[in-house]
């Protein structure tokens, strides 16, 4: 695996995108037609992958029916993007068996459960974007929406560094791997996970509990998947407060505990992650993590 993926073409006014569901079924119809407008009104044609609003149980389609969509998207030649409607759960579902085909990179779009896909993609060495979903991007504010619009449509010039809380100093430079901690925990071990050596270990989560937390941390501890970190950046944990009146460390505090001791840059409290101000973040580039002025830079700016 290469430590910087290869960045597809930038995307421009007048190209083809896609849009499919590889994961939960959709519930928020006017969220992706509101976040569909949002391409659209950039100069973009988006075309909806037949089986998009499926669903079987909690899932957008059976398993097939989603594979089948990212099958498309992938192979077909007229499409420069694929746009991921919402997350949910499902996507790693579509890892069981899946070797991804020969076919010209393109960018895929999405982050929460599409950690799976972006994640798998680093083994191709082809850069994915953790970025607002279309049921999301319409609730974004107008720098996050525009930051996602620079980095695929090549201005990287233009990405600024995102501003944290400095929790351990130190810097470290490495390849950038944002994703869903939930999601990247249970890629553990499987042939989609991509190598964790030098890598900036960039993760956010939602409605765990912080004793949820605690348990994912410590599998990533005692399996030695965090050995080799080069550093931690941590985004938003929304929802992931103890219910009232129950006894519990809060989430911060859960993170200090299992993460601290590595003695590796962490910076804490980036804005990108469930919540609006979810910063577009490359999957597969090179980036410093500052412990000292709390800053995620992008390094890998070059097409």
């Amino acid at each position: 695996m290469p430590s910087i993926c290869q960045l597809p073409p930038p995307l421009k006014p007048g190209d083809r995108l896609c849009v499919i569901a590889p994961s939960g079924t959709l519930r928020e119809q006017s969220a992706l037609e509101q976040g569909i407008e949002v391409w659209r009104q950039r100069g973009y044609t988006v075309d909806l992958i037949p089986g998009y609003d499926g669903r079987w149980g909690y899932l957008a389609g059976t398993d097939e029916q989603r594979r089948q969509q990212l099958l498309q998207a992938w192979t077909d030649d007229q499409y420069r993007a694929i746009l991921c409607a919402r997350g949910g759960y499902g996507g790693t579902r579509l890892l069981e068996n899946w070797q991804w085909p020969s076919a010209s990179p393109k960018w895929v779009i999405g982050f929460s459960d599409i950690t799976s896909l972006l994640w798998s993609m680093v083994n191709l060495g082809v850069a994915g974007v953790h970025g607002p979903l279309l049921t999301t991007l319409a609730k974004e504010p107008d720098w996050s929406v525009q930051r996602l619009f620079d980095w695929v449509e090549g201005r990287r010039e233009a990405i600024a560094p995102l501003q944290g809380d400095a929790w351990v100093s130190g810097q470290a430079t490495g390849t950038l791997l944002p994703g869903n901690l939930t999601v990247a925990t249970h890629l553990l071990g499987t042939p989609h996970c991509p190598p964790l050596e030098n890598v900036i270990l960039a993760v956010e989560d939602i409605g765990e509990a912080p004793y949820r937390i605690d348990r994912l941390l410590t599998h990533w501890r005692m399996s030695g998947a965090l050995a080799h970190v080069a550093g931690i950046a941590l985004g938003q944990f929304s929802g992931c407060s103890a219910p009232e009146g129950v006894p519990s460390l809060t989430v911060e505090d859960v993170l200090r505990d299992r993460l601290t001791h590595l003695n590796i840059p962490i910076v804490a409290h980036l804005p990108f992650g469930h919540e609006p101000g979810n910063a577009t973040l490359p999957v597969g580039i090179s980036a410093q993590l500052d412990g000292e002025t709390g800053t995620l830079t992008l390094l890998g700016l070059e097409n």
